[in-house]
């Protein structure tokens, strides 16, 4: 048997700063503390799986006790000694703890005890503690007083991906450095790179699709184009790919989200049934779906957002998009992207991920073409109804016209019916506040001098609470719900103030089952045709308040 077989996730591990991909940041920050003797006592690196982090970490050992300089250099040799020592992981100063088998502050002790002493053959001392997170509460604390203040010959490394989980005390003892996801187009160039090293042929799409598969990891993505070349022999395509992971083309992608948006039912879950039984992943095929609705909102002209270069598609499936959001709107779009969002967690809980997915996409397919809410408010408004516009006014299209009528004040919605002539209207009666004296004959000149004099506390509680059993000029009965005793007291003096007479204001013992003004406002609303006709299209709808 053949042994000697290394994975390219291994055989082509960074060996120094210049190798390391996707990390031109902390690439730039190392080297420049390097060249400028300012090394820390302390780093911690973090970042997901696959980015780098174990790899910097020996790359910084080596820059750190590389024999090809007197001192530290951001360009260790790869060749001495203990470069060759610390890539094979068998250097003396340099120790790497994995912190998930090492959780105990037993061992953290040992550690330690050991790092008083000096190094043997490098200049410094390296621990690089990897998933440093696993560690027990115990095991930090002991690290604490060390981290901080380490023998000069001592450099501690720590590694993560789940910096959350490390305590702040820590953090704040090490200078941190977060490795991003490497971008698409540059694992792209590096899998092409190895490709041509290991002699094997790999499809620039094949390619793309690994790469977008790895989502920024180098290390997964490596790993993903060692199966495929295991699986193809060398040669490995697009089609060897997407049967690798289970994908459907993105073309078939496209296919079925047009099909869908046009309304064919029975044609999108025939399409559904094809790629099922091609053998694609359908949790995949939904998170294919939801990145075509991201990219084709993108690209929306209503957002002026750019034309896509940057997706995943080709030109010309961009064009199809581009035209295809010609008839879609992007409401549409939104709906689509909220019912394919929230389906992800019930495709992992159904125990028939096909028949989920089935109604999925009959689901999509209904509210694809359901229209807005001011579209269904219009087909159902009668016709010899006056519209309510954005603004509260009437529009009068469909209704003849009328002589001036007296217009409600801003804060009043309650429709009034015709005032006589020699009725004095508000408009008339309630002039700007600066006016020391105004007439009030009705409730509702009340509620609207109280909103104009802007006494909001008073027309709240007034509106929300107090039933009115009779009111006439100078004279008002009332139930207060909530029985504040100093309402009625605060409601006279504003009254003798505003109107320069006095009110009398008696309080009942007993409710008398009247309504509140915002009550009264709510049961006119509920009666209102247009209104009515609204709510009759949503079966649990409510009205919560009135507001003008």
């Amino acid at each position: 048997m053949d042994n000697n077989y290394t994975v390219l996730a291994r055989k082509y591990r960074s060996q120094d700063f210049q190798s390391l991909i996707g990390q031109d940041v902390l690439v730039k920050t190392l080297t420049t503390a390097i060249n400028t003797s300012r090394i820390a006592h302390a780093y911690i690196f973090t970042g997901i799986r696959g980015t780098g982090k174990t790899s910097t970490a020996r790359i910084l050992a080596k820059a750190l006790n590389c024999l090809s300089s007197q001192h530290a250099t951001a360009t260790p040799c790869g060749t001495c000694e203990n470069c060759r020592a610390i890539a094979a992981g068998q250097h003396i100063d340099v120790m790497e703890i994995d912190a998930a088998s090492h959780t105990g502050v037993d061992n953290m002790r040992d550690i330690l005890d050991a790092a008083q002493y000096r190094p043997t053959n490098g200049r410094y001392k390296v621990y690089i503690i990897d998933e440093v997170h696993m560690l027990s509460t115990s095991a930090f604390n002991a690290l604490l007083k060390t981290l901080e203040e380490p023998p000069a010959h001592v450099i501690f490394i720590l590694a993560t991906t789940e910096i959350r989980k490390v305590p702040v005390t820590i953090l704040s003892r090490c200078q941190r450095f977060d490795l991003v996801r490497v971008p698409v187009e540059t694992l792209k160039k590096h899998f092409n790179a190895i490709a041509t090293k290991e002699q094997i042929q790999l499809d620039d799409a094949a390619c793309e699709l690994l790469a977008r598969a790895a989502d920024g990891s180098v290390r997964d993505g490596l790993s993903l184009l060692d199966q495929a070349i295991a699986q193809t022999g060398g040669n490995v395509t697009e089609s060897a790919v997407l049967d690798m992971l289970k994908r459907a083309d993105r073309g078939v992608v496209m296919d079925l989200m047009r099909t869908m948006l046009t309304g064919d039912t029975a044609a999108a879950l025939d399409m559904v049934d094809t790629i099922y039984t091609n053998g694609a992943d359908l949790a995949m095929l939904l998170t294919d779906m939801m990145e075509w609705t991201h990219w084709a909102t993108r690209m929306h002209p209503a957002l002026h957002a750019g034309d896509g270069t940057a997706s995943p598609y080709t030109a010309d499936m961009r064009a199809q998009i581009l035209e295809l959001n010609k008839t879609v709107t992007l409401n549409t779009l939104s709906r689509l992207w909220q019912v394919l969002v929230a389906a992800v967690p019930e495709m992992a809980a159904a125990g028939n991920p096909k028949q989920c997915f089935d109604m999925l996409i009959v689901r999509c397919m209904h509210i694809a073409d359901m229209p807005s809410i001011s579209e269904i408010l219009k087909q159902n408004a009668p016709t010899s109804r006056a519209m309510p516009t954005m603004d509260g006014a009437r529009s009068t299209a469909n209704t003849p016209p009328k002589s001036p009528a007296p217009q409600p004040t801003p804060h009043d919605d309650t429709p009034t019916a015709p005032v006589p002539s020699d009725t004095p209207d508000v408009t008339e009666t309630v002039p700007d506040a600066s006016d020391q004296r105004i007439t009030i004959t009705s409730l509702d000149d009340l509620c609207a001098a109280l909103t104009t004099k802007r006494e909001i506390l008073l027309y709240s509680y007034f509106n929300n609470n107090i039933e009115v059993s009779s009111f006439a000029p100078g004279k008002i009965t009332f139930y207060d719900r909530k029985g504040d005793g100093d309402f009625a007291q605060k409601l006279a003096a504003w009254l003798f103030d505003t109107t320069g007479t006095t009110w009398i204001l008696e309080r009942d013992t007993e409710s008398h089952n009247a309504q509140t003004i915002a009550e009264q406002k709510k049961s006119e609303l509920i009666s209102d045709p247009l209104v009515a006709g609204a709510m009759s299209l949503f079966g649990d709808a409510e009205i919560i308040s009135v507001t003008k």
